[in-house]
C-alpha cells in the first residue's frame, strides 16, 4: 500500500515537498521552484518506490508465463489498471494502457480510419464510420495531439474539419456550437486548455454533441483530460463523454504510460490499429480474430513498471483528495493572477477570473522574448515553460508566436508563488525596459 501523504497546514501544500526528492535540488544555489507541472510533474517517493519494487522484486512478462514472477507481475499490472479506473470513475475493462495521451488520441483516430477502410467490428462500428459527407469538430484551443490526428483523419476520409471558436479571453464561444450539426460524427475537446488554463463548458459541449450530432445518439465525444485529471475531480461517466485520454507523467506518475478511457460497448465496436502479441484471440495463416478490449488495443510488451507507477500515483492523489488539490491550486492560482496584474508590462493569456481556470497561466512580457523570460526565471531557480506549448493555433488567436507558462502542482506553496512573482518583476528592468 502506498504511503499516505502527510497532512500540512493550509498555507503549505497538500502534497509536501518532503515527499518529492527532486524538490530538494538546488539550481545554481537557489531553491528549486517547480512551476512546470503542465508539461510534466514531479514524482513522490510512493511512485518511485512502487516502480523500484517491481523492477527489483517482481519484474516479468505479464499475461504470458505461468511461473511465480509472471503471476505477481500480472496481478500488479491489473491492480494498477483498477486504481486508475477508480480514479476517473471508470471500470477496469474501460481503461486501455497507452504510451500517453498522444498515442491514445491517435489510437482513436486510426481506429476510426480502419472502419472507413472496411475493418469494423460489427454493426455497432457504423457509428464511427466517417466519410466525405461527415464532419469532425474540435476547438481552436486544442493541443496539437487533439488536433493533428483529426486533421489527418479528415484528409484520409474526405470529412470536413470544423472548430468551435474562442471569446476574446480564450474561453470557448458557445455561440459557435452551430458548427456541430447532423453531419458531425466526432466532437473532440480539451477539458482544460494547456495554455490558458480555461475550463471548457464540458456539460454544454456534450449536450450539443448529443442533440445536434449525427445519428440517434449524436456525435462521439472525445475528451482530452490531460490538464484536468491531475488537478480536479474527474468522473468520466458523470461527464457523459465516450472516450477520454490522460497521461501518467502529468499526474505525478512515470513517463511512457497513459490511458484511454472508452465506454465498454464503444471499445468493443472499435478495431485495433496496432497488431502483434497479446491482442489476439486466434491466429491462422488464413486470418486472425482479436481479443476483447482492453487487450485488443495493447499489442506487444506493455510498460509494466510504468503502469504500476501510474497506479501508485492515482493512489497518492486519492489519499490527498482531488477536491483538496483543486481548492489548493485554485487559491495559489488566484495569488498568481493577482500578483501578475500588479507587474507592469505583462499580459495574461486567458480568462482573468480564477473561477474559470485552473493553475495553468500563460503570459506575454512586453518587449521580452519568452525564452529570455524563462532564462531570467531559471537563474532564480524557477522552472517554467516557454514556447508555443504544442498549441500554435491558440497563440495565433492571441497574436503571439510564443508565451511563458507557469503551471501549478499539488506540491506548490505560497512561497513558490511569491518567489515566482518577485523574479518575474525583475525581467523587464533587467532588459532596461522602464516600468510604465
Amino acid at each position: 500500500m502506498a504511503p499516505t501523504p502527510a497532512r500540512t497546514p493550509a498555507s503549505q501544500s497538500p502534497a509536501p515537498a518532503s515527499d518529492f526528492p527532486m524538490l530538494a535540488r538546488k539550481i545554481d544555489g537557489e531553491r528549486l521552484v517547480y512551476l512546470d507541472s503542465g508539461a510534466t510533474s514531479q514524482r513522490p517517493r510512493a511512485v518511485l518506490d512502487a516502480v523500484s519494487d517491481f523492477e527489483t522484486r517482481h519484474n516479468a512478462a505479464v499475461s504470458r508465463s505461468s511461473h511465480l514472477l509472471a503471476g505477481e507481475a500480472t496481478i500488479a499490472f491489473e491492480e494498477a489498471r483498477e486504481k486508475v479506473a477508480r480514479f476517473v470513475g471508470a471500470r477496469p475493462e474501460e481503461i486501455v494502457w497507452t504510451s500517453g495521451s498522444t498515442m491514445a488520441l491517435n489510437l482513436l483516430a486510426y481506429s476510426f480510419g480502419n472502419i472507413a477502410a472496411g475493418r469494423g467490428m460489427g454493426e455497432a462500428s457504423a457509428r464511427f464510420l466517417i466519410g466525405p459527407e461527415d464532419s469532425i469538430v474540435v476547438t481552436r484551443a486544442e493541443h496539437h495531439a487533439n488536433l493533428v490526428p483529426w486533421q489527418e483523419l479528415c484528409l484520409r476520409t474526405g470529412a470536413e474539419l470544423r472548430w468551435l471558436d474562442l471569446r476574446e479571453d480564450g474561453t470557448i464561444d458557445t455561440a459557435t456550437f452551430d458548427r456541430i450539426d447532423a453531419t458531425t460524427k466526432v466532437v473532440a475537446f480539451a477539458h482544460v486548455s494547456n495554455v490558458t488554463g480555461a475550463i471548457a463548458p464540458a456539460a454544454q459541449i456534450v449536450a450539443a454533441a448529443r442533440e445536434r450530432g449525427a445519428g440517434d445518439n449524436g456525435a462521439v465525444v472525445v475528451l482530452d483530460a490531460c490538464q484536468s485529471v491531475p488537478h480536479m475531480p474527474v468522473d468520466v461517466e458523470a461527464l457523459g463523454v465516450d472516450f477520454a485520454a490522460f497521461s501518467a507523467h502529468k499526474m505525478l506518475g512515470p513517463t511512457g504510460v497513459g490511458a484511454l478511457y472508452g465506454r465498454r460497448e464503444l471499445l468493443a465496436a472499435l478495431p485495433p490499429f496496432l497488431f502483434g502479441g497479446s491482442m489476439i484471440e486466434t491466429v491462422t495463416m488464413e486470418g486472425t480474430s482479436y481479443a476483447a478490449p482492453p487487450r485488443r488495443f495493447e499489442a506487444g510488451t506493455q510498460a509494466v513498471a510504468q503502469a504500476i507507477g501510474f497506479g501508485a500515483a492515482a493512489g497518492y492523489l486519492s489519499a490527498i483528495g482531488m477536491e483538496q488539490i483543486a481548492k489548493h491550486e485554485k487559491r495559489l492560482g488566484e495569488l498568481m493572477l493577482e500578483g501578475i496584474r500588479r507587474i507592469p508590462g505583462i499580459r495574461i493569456l486567458g480568462p482573468e477570473r480564477v473561477e474559470e481556470r485552473t493553475g495553468v497561466l500563460a503570459f506575454e512580457v512586453e518587449g521580452v522574448h519568452p525564452h529570455d523570460v524563462g532564462q531570467i526565471l531559471d537563474a532564480s531557480g524557477i522552472a517554467v515553460r516557454t514556447g508555443h506549448h504544442c498549441a500554435q493555433p491558440i497563440h495565433d488567436f492571441f497574436g503571439v508566436v510564443a508565451s511563458t507558462r507557469a503551471s501549478l502542482g499539488p506540491y506548490n506553496t505560497e512561497d513558490d508563488v511569491r518567489a515566482f512573482l518577485e523574479a518575474l518583476a525583475t525581467v523587464r528592468p533587467f532588459f532596461g525596459l522602464e516600468e510604465q
